[in-house]
């Protein structure tokens, strides 16, 4: 049976949940250089941190309405009472740390724009000649979980006090906001 000319390919990690394959199809790999998506995917891969990809998706619009729309400015301004209303959200994942390291992070967050006059300058310092990485193209490519630029971010980051935000989140951030494209050789939303 030949396959449709109309039927579009995808990679094969988002399967056939309607909400990975929008995520997959309109986000995941497309380059964002705004600080408030960075923020956003910031706070999203930390949360997950231990848990499936598609587990914070479900929740995403709790973490938008729970973290004040993803404000860094309302975020980092949180109080205890915030992070008890926070801890009582189910529309989060109620794990105590990551909703106080969510706020120190935004505070973190907010002391590299001021240093680097935007998130986005500070992540693509790190970037070969200051360009995303576009992996799509070459047949041969297979998924790391690491490499050596999202260790020198997490390690940085690291040295700066942001927490749940290692190696291998900071991958997989580097691919929610495009800065690396990882979508495979064969997918049609490359």
């Amino acid at each position: 049976m030949s396959q449709s000319t109309t039927e579009k390919t995808r990679c094969r990690w988002c399967g056939t949940d309607p909400l990975y394959m929008e995520y997959h199809d309109k986000e995941w790999g497309r380059e964002v250089h705004d600080d408030e998506t960075l923020f956003e995917f910031l706070v999203l891969e930390s949360a997950q941190a231990g848990l499936s990809w598609i587990t914070i998706l479900r929740r995403r619009e709790g973490y938008r309405k729970a973290f004040a729309n993803f404000d860094v400015q309302k975020v980092a301004k949180f109080d205890q009472n915030d992070v008890d209303r926070l801890l009582q959200d189910v529309g989060i994942i109620r794990n105590k740390l990551k909703v106080a390291s969510t706020i120190r992070n935004a505070q973190l967050f907010i002391e590299i724009q001021k240093e680097f006059g935007s998130f986005d300058k500070y992540l693509y310092g790190f970037m070969p000649n200051g360009k995303s990485i576009n992996n799509s193209n070459n047949k041969d490519h297979t998924l790391p979980a690491r490499t050596d630029i999202s260790d020198a971010i997490a390690k940085d980051m690291k040295m700066r006090g942001f927490k749940f935000f290692g190696t291998t989140i900071r991958y997989a951030h580097m691919q929610a906001t495009g800065m690396i494209n990882d979508h495979a050789y064969t997918c049609s939303f490359k």
